[in-house]
């Protein structure tokens, strides 16, 4: 991939910063002031044109995964330590070094001068003067310079993976350093694309994105594909305009095939934004109310169910912990987690997580529960999931929701519904480091009649 932004001699490409670096620089100011990953970048990127909407990807998404070590490798070449430095000039000698280190089509002279000129125009002649000796003495040093790595295991995990200490040491007490190390290098890799079919068998969808010169390759565990090689417009496919198909990790799918819902019942789906499985679940059903606390998010739901052509998906805002509904026949919760196990696809989480959340999450958690779980009718099924690796979201909401209240039981789903490799005592449990996909959790349960 040529990914070095606009069209241009070397030193012009030196004086005139490109919008690809422009917009990277933009995302991670955002997302120090609060913002999300994913809005942020598809604002800021928007007016990109798709090669350099996906070197701004590759840019911040490789940053985020990469920034502990990064910082390593600053803390011994930055005079007095990296608390001297201004937040913007860190996020520009982040964004540089990752080019430096980590994109082998970006020349250093590009990487370099690039980020001096960044910093230059943010924070002034000296602060580019700091940049400028730092970058180069790490393209001298080239692969010389790797930070001394700390004795303590979980201290240098956390260092060689750029992941928070607090959740390695949670991991390893849990699987031990070797799946631990494991997970982390999961979650450092570039997930895939993978395309799931809609109103089309998979044989006719590979075709189509065969024939429009898409590499594809089977999904694990499901019936989906995976888009590998390079794609240089989705919205392009002639697949996915048709509506053949819509973008969805295993995982997700793993959690409606678990939920197995009858044929033509009537199903909520409640914190359902961006909208994936309730598509999936839009097949089998009679009608799916699909809501959630978030106007925008539901707009995604919009979009889909009008491309996809599903008009049996029923949108509408709204919060799970007040119902809108009774007597459905069926119920997915899927529940707001702190998302560990989608850390692949989301690298700013592990940065933004910290250890109270997972005191704040299943609070709310247990309430959403509690409230939803009136929705469905005598004999219905209540399946609850998250995208969380964490037991504190997972197993002991569960577990609290069954102590109290005896007319819900665990229901394991009928043999065969899902691969038996993802199922722990009728629970859904899908791990990045054994299945490779993202993590997933999911409870079925059934109301007494």
């Amino acid at each position: 991939m040529k990914s070095d932004g606009p069209r241009s001699t070397p030193a012009a490409r030196v004086r005139e910063v490109t919008e690809a670096r422009l917009a990277a620089a933009l995302v991670l100011s955002d997302l120090r002031h609060g913002e999300f990953l994913d809005p942020s970048f598809d604002r800021r990127t928007a007016a990109l044109d798709p090669r350099d909407r996906r070197f701004a990807r590759e840019l911040v998404y490789g940053t985020l995964r990469r920034r502990a070590w990064l910082d390593a490798l600053f803390q011994d070449r930055v005079r007095g330590g990296l608390g001297r430095l201004e937040d913007d000039v860190l996020d520009l000698l982040r964004l540089g070094a990752y080019q430096l280190r980590y994109m082998r089509s970006v020349p250093p002279y590009a990487a370099i001068g690039q980020t001096v000129e960044q910093v230059k125009q943010r924070a002034g002649v000296g602060a580019a003067k700091l940049a400028n000796a730092v970058l180069r003495r790490l393209d001298r040093e080239g692969a010389d310079a790797v930070p001394a790595l700390p004795q303590d295991p979980i201290d240098a995990l956390a260092l060689e993976c750029s992941h928070p200490r607090w959740l390695i040491a949670r991991w390893v007490a849990r699987w031990g350093e070797s799946e631990t190390r494991r997970l982390l290098e999961a979650n450092n890799a570039e997930p895939p694309l993978v395309a799931r079919p809609v109103h089309a068998v998979r044989e006719q969808v590979e075709a189509m994105l065969e024939s429009a010169g898409v590499e594809v390759a089977d999904a694990p565990l499901v019936d989906s594909i995976v888009l590998a090689g390079q794609l240089s417009s989705l919205t392009s496919l002639g697949a996915f305009r048709q509506g053949l198909f819509h973008l969805q990790d295993p995982a997700s799918t793993l959690v409606t095939m678990y939920a197995s819902f009858p044929e033509g019942a009537v199903v909520a789906d409640v914190c359902a934004a961006p909208g994936g499985k309730s598509v999936e679940l839009a097949h089998r059903a009679k009608v799916v109310f699909s809501s959630d606390v978030s106007s925008p998010r539901m707009r995604r739901v919009l979009e889909n169910r009008e491309r996809l052509d599903l008009p049996n998906i029923v949108a509408y805002v709204a919060d799970a912990r007040k119902p809108a509904l009774r007597s459905v026949d069926a119920l997915l919760i899927d529940a707001p987690c702190t998302g560990t196990g989608t850390f692949r696809r989301h690298p700013d989480a592990r940065w933004r997580l910290k250890p109270s959340d997972l005191a704040v999450m299943p609070a709310m958690q247990r309430e959403i529960i509690r409230a939803a779980a009136t929705m469905a009718r005598p004999g219905g099924l209540l399946v609850y999931s998250t995208c969380s690796l964490e037991t504190e979201e997972n197993d002991a909401p569960i577990e609290r929701f069954l102590a109290e209240h005896k007319e819900w039981t665990l229901e394991p789903p009928p043999e065969g519904a899902v691969p038996a490799t993802v199922l722990d005592a009728g629970r859904l449990r899908v791990l990045p480091q054994r299945h490779g996909v993202d993590g997933a959790f999911a409870a079925r349960l059934r109301r007494a009649s």
